[in-house]
């Protein structure tokens, strides 16, 4: 198993996502023809997905709802991703706001 990075290739990525999936297809007892039927795909798309050669995500997510993985689908792309650097930017921006904006503010303690 290997631990995939912004530097993996995709090609070595493909092949260690078809290398996991046929290890988890395995672990719930399925052959290839059994999930291939579920997903409803044929055993060849099968085949190729577990040996690095297929990357149509359509066939991914037809397997992965076969498998009860939607929640890896989830995890690929969440509907509300918090970058650090996104909030940092966007606490620089509020922060430089809040500064424009309090030239305006009466205190009460200013001399007239």
């Amino acid at each position: 198993m290997m631990r995939i990075n912004a530097l993996t290739p995709e090609p070595a990525i493909l092949k260690e996502l078809g290398e996991r999936l046929a290890r988890i297809r395995k672990q719930q007892g399925l052959a290839q023809t059994g999930l291939a039927e579920e997903a409803g795909i044929g055993v060849a798309t099968l085949r190729r997905i577990e040996g690095g050669q297929d990357s149509q995500l359509e066939s991914w997510l037809k397997i992965l709802k076969a498998l009860n993985m939607t929640s890896a689908v989830e995890a690929l792309l969440p509907e509300n991703f918090n970058s650090p650097m996104a909030e940092a930017r966007g606490a620089s921006r509020k922060r430089s706001k809040l500064s424009e904006g309090s030239a305006g503010i009466v205190w009460g303690d200013e001399t007239l």
